[in-house]
């Protein structure tokens, strides 16, 4: 199963952690995998993109561990943008949630 943690502080979003795997199918062949993946690295990469800054990014466990910190210090519609962009991560994860509950789970910390 795959578990994604949401750490926020004051209603922002500081932190996302998401750990294991789903095993929905065949390595390889796992949407449900897929699917996580490409929400949570198309929302790092956006933010890189569209917002210029690098978050603190550390991954292990071939592909079953994530950890995304974003940043502190930035100009306020900067950090408006971040959190906009992570806020429709944490929308797209619940919809998968949603429809595959017994392959993620999401916790709020």
């Amino acid at each position: 199963m795959i578990t994604v943690s949401i750490e926020r502080k004051q209603r922002k979003i500081t932190s996302f952690t998401i750990t294991g795997h789903a095993e929905s199918g065949p390595y390889g062949h796992d949407l449900v995998c897929a699917a996580v993946s490409a929400v949570s690295f198309g929302t790092v990469n956006a933010i890189e993109a569209l917002c210029n800054i690098e978050p603190d990014v550390e991954l292990r466990n071939n592909g079953g561990y994530l950890k995304v910190i974003a940043p502190s210090e930035v100009e306020e519609n900067t950090n408006k943008s971040i959190q906009l962009l992570l806020e429709g991560m944490v929308v797209s994860l619940q919809t998968i949630e949603r429809d595959y509950h017994e392959y993620i789970q999401m916790i709020e910390v």
